[in-house]
């Protein structure tokens, strides 16, 4: 990796235009074309955190031979949670897989050359509980959000014909890792995914994240 890719970038602002009373009460500031004129560099806690990060992270010969191509064997789903990272909880390292993130992990019905596809759900995921509290033709509350998770509606049907007499809280766990195996039956709806299932090169996995309790389960499509 080149020494300017491997750096770290501020952005920088321009002034904006200021009302006459902001001008009045705050002064007059230089015209934008003044030679007197530099651009703040946006320095805060937040973007400090994120050079540090990148300081960190940024192994130049790590990355070499990343520039050639890539050939990852995984393809992971999992949820756009913050808490939930896969590359973090997989360990997962730059080129070793394709990471898709939505809410709830899901999969619509309907990729390179992977060897596995994994689709990991979580606990306490905000998405799944979103989709147990919806009404069946009731108005979309939670607008877009609402109309992704109905991806979901399979494993919610089944979770509350199976799982009624379970509490709320009980029947989302439930619902997280039924959600996965919904995705994972949609990904067979891809024809390149149901053909190398079918020949054995692809292997579908379901997975989740108990974050919790620390713990992490798998089972095969």
């Amino acid at each position: 990796m080149s020494t300017a890719a491997a750096n770290w970038c501020y952005a920088t602002v321009a002034p904006r235009a200021r009302s006459s009373t902001i001008v009045a009460s705050l002064g007059t500031p230089a015209p934008s074309n003044s030679s007197s004129f530099r651009p703040k560099l946006i320095r805060n806690a937040a973007v400090e955190r994120l050079k540090t990060g990148f300081e960190k992270f940024k192994k130049p010969d790590f990355f070499e031979p990343l520039k050639a191509g890539q050939a990852p064997k995984y393809m992971v789903f999992a949820c756009a949670d913050s808490r939930v990272c896969p590359s973090v909880t997989l360990g997962l390292e730059p080129g070793e897989a394709f990471t898709i993130r939505n809410i709830a992990n899901m999969v619509p019905s309907y990729c390179k050359q992977v060897e596995v596809i994994v689709v990991i759900g979580h606990s306490r995921c905000g998405g799944i509980k979103a989709l147990l509290s919806l009404k069946d033709g009731a108005d979309d509350s939670f607008h877009f959000v609402e109309d992704w998770v109905r991806i979901g509606f399979p494993a919610k049907k089944k979770v509350q014909t199976e799982c009624a007499s379970m509490p709320f809280d009980d029947q989302c766990t439930v619902l997280e890792k039924e959600a996965v195996n919904v995705s994972l039956q949609n990904l067979l709806t891809y024809p390149f995914v149901k053909e190398g299932v079918s020949n054995g090169t692809l292997k579908l996995v379901g997975g989740h994240y108990d974050f919790v309790s620390g713990k992490f389960e798998t089972w095969e499509q």
